[in-house]
């Protein structure tokens, strides 16, 4: 489970895409051995170790462990840089009926800031305690899901299997940040109007057993924006409707409706995903101009 520190992930939870893909793809495929397991779970903390921290993830290091693993599968490679040192590596498993729709698997490389202090392991560490659990950033949200889909693929490659659609893997920078310069950029492109998408997995929430669950339309996101005009503040006047004043009005309603949502979590009556979650994140004041008015970004 991605947490703030103490980060971890059980090592067997690396397998779980495997029941995923048995029931569309095949079925009979032998369980890993202990040894395939080991060379599994240390692929996995080589990804961990690579610092692809937000601000300055370290994207060439990601960009030759991924292609290097590609190569491995022999799977089609391309590096696609939208935006100059922000690489989408794409990789390719070409199916044998190439009229039919693609499926995507996609991952992101980037992962949040850390502080280490409030960690029990280094959280680019990759540490495995004695109950099997990895401690390191990144091991939810979600090199563990860009590392699944790589075994699976494994795994299926060593039945001798062959998909009947094309299969895209797509590892993209900045999601941390908004993925502007990479997942939204590639949605966009030719390139990936010309792998004829179908089906999109992607990352959703956490899993603290050994069951892999499916969201649809899990997360949704709405960027909303509200400006208040009015008169400004000043140190010894007083103003009936001011910018600020109207703007807490509005505050304060969005404030009432996320208590709200957030009772029927603590009651356990809804779960995460079937919640409005609204969170307010920016805040801006302008001095008097016919232009600025104090706005909140919320989402």
């Amino acid at each position: 489970m991605e947490k703030a520190c103490n980060s971890h992930y059980h090592n067997q939870s690396l397998l779980l895409l495997l029941p995923l893909f048995l029931p569309l793809l095949v079925a009979g495929l032998a369980y890993p051995t202990q040894d395939e397991q080991s060379q599994i779970i240390s692929r996995f903390q080589q990804y961990l170790q690579i610092n692809t921290t937000q601000p300055s993830p370290d994207y060439q290091s990601s960009t030759q462990f991924l292609l290097s693993q590609a190569n491995s599968l022999s799977l089609e490679s391309q590096v696609i840089e939208f935006v100059k040192g922000k690489p989408v590596i794409l990789l390719k498993w070409p199916g044998s009926d190439l009229s039919l729709p693609s499926i995507l698997l996609n991952s992101h490389t980037d992962v949040v800031p850390f502080e280490p202090s409030k960690w029990t392991h280094p959280p680019l560490g990759a540490y495995i305690d004695e109950g099997g659990n990895i401690f390191g950033r990144g091991s939810q949200d979600m090199k563990s899901v860009g590392m699944q889909y790589l075994e699976a693929i494994r795994r299926l490659k060593l039945s001798g299997f062959q998909p009947k659609r094309s299969l895209y893997l797509s590892f993209v920078p900045d999601e941390e940040i908004g993925g502007y310069d990479g997942a939204k950029k590639l949605a966009y492109s030719d390139v990936f109007k010309d792998m004829n998408v179908e089906i999109v997995l992607d990352e959703g929430l956490p899993s603290t057993d050994e069951n892999y669950r499916l969201f649809y339309a899990e997360m949704a996101p709405w960027w909303l924006v509200i400006k208040s005009n009015g008169a400004p503040g000043h140190g010894a006047k007083l103003y009936d409707n001011s910018a600020m004043e109207n703007l807490l009005k509005s505050i304060e309603s969005i404030r009432r409706f996320r208590a709200s949502q957030f009772d029927l979590l603590k009651a356990s009556l809804k779960s995460k995903g079937d919640v409005i979650s609204v969170n307010m994140v920016f805040l801006k004041a302008g001095t008097p101009s016919p232009t600025v008015s104090p706005q909140v970004w919320i989402i």
